[in-house]
């Protein structure tokens, strides 16, 4: 069986779709998240979309505008999955997060940002991001103990110092995958997850251990992110 490459999360914000084999995300708000279970025959469509608009228009919406964009929203869908199988993320409780790390970097930290600086950073300016994801799952796959909060962030400090020393940039995607590469080399593995939010909408990246966001940015408390495709 081929591996799912549209992946997609929905909570009570909305809806977020990770087409792998393109990088793309879509998010959708309320309405559109009704859509991502919609029937494939064309007549249980057109039903279905009468059902959620009569859903919406019962809660003061214009009839006409929502089912003008729900059926906007449909065709976008229909061509983004254009058939291929979809991975379901179920629905998790909020993390506790872990704001600016606390814990210094050790030796095995600086070992671990030296490889996942290097491989996050070539990985992602050469690679499509399918390709990158593939490489992150295998060395999810590493043998090892999964990473205690104060190993991810003693990894997430020394990235950060290692990023200070690259003339690009070195945002949340690289700095994950960094720290999701380092760890699993160096025998503590993190989980690496892709996420979106919805006010403001955005995508994000982040590592989770012992079901903490670890290194979160003291200025973006906006959480939770629905996280979307997850790996470890």
């Amino acid at each position: 069986m081929s591996r799912a490459r549209v992946h997609a999360a929905r909570g009570p914000a909305g809806a977020g779709v990770l087409d792998l084999a393109t990088g793309r995300w879509t998010v959708l708000d309320p309405i559109g998240a009704d859509l991502l279970d919609l029937p494939s025959g064309a007549v249980e469509r057109a039903a279905a979309i009468e059902e959620f608009t009569a859903r919406w228009a019962a809660t003061g919406a214009d009839p006409d505008r929502v089912r003008a964009d729900l059926v906007r929203v449909a065709a976008d869908l229909e061509r983004l999955l254009a058939g291929r199988p979809v991975h379901r993320t179920a629905p998790s409780p909020s993390p506790q997060v872990c704001f600016a790390p606390t814990a210094r970097p050790s030796i095995r930290g600086w070992i671990a940002a030296g490889i996942g600086v290097a491989g996050a950073l070539l990985l992602l300016r050469l690679l499509p991001i399918r390709h990158v994801h593939a490489v992150g799952r295998a060395a999810a796959r590493l043998p090892g103990r999964p990473a205690r909060i104060r190993d991810a962030e003693a990894v997430l400090a020394a990235v950060r110092a290692v990023g200070t020393w690259w003339p690009g940039r070195v945002a949340c995607l690289e700095e994950s995958l960094a720290v999701h590469l380092g760890s699993a080399f160096t025998g503590r593995p993190v989980r690496w997850v892709l996420g979106v939010r919805f006010a403001p909408r955005g995508a994000h990246a982040w590592v989770v251990a012992e079901g903490h966001v670890i290194g979160q940015e003291e200025t973006d408390r906006i959480w939770p992110y629905l996280p979307v495709l997850t790996t470890g």
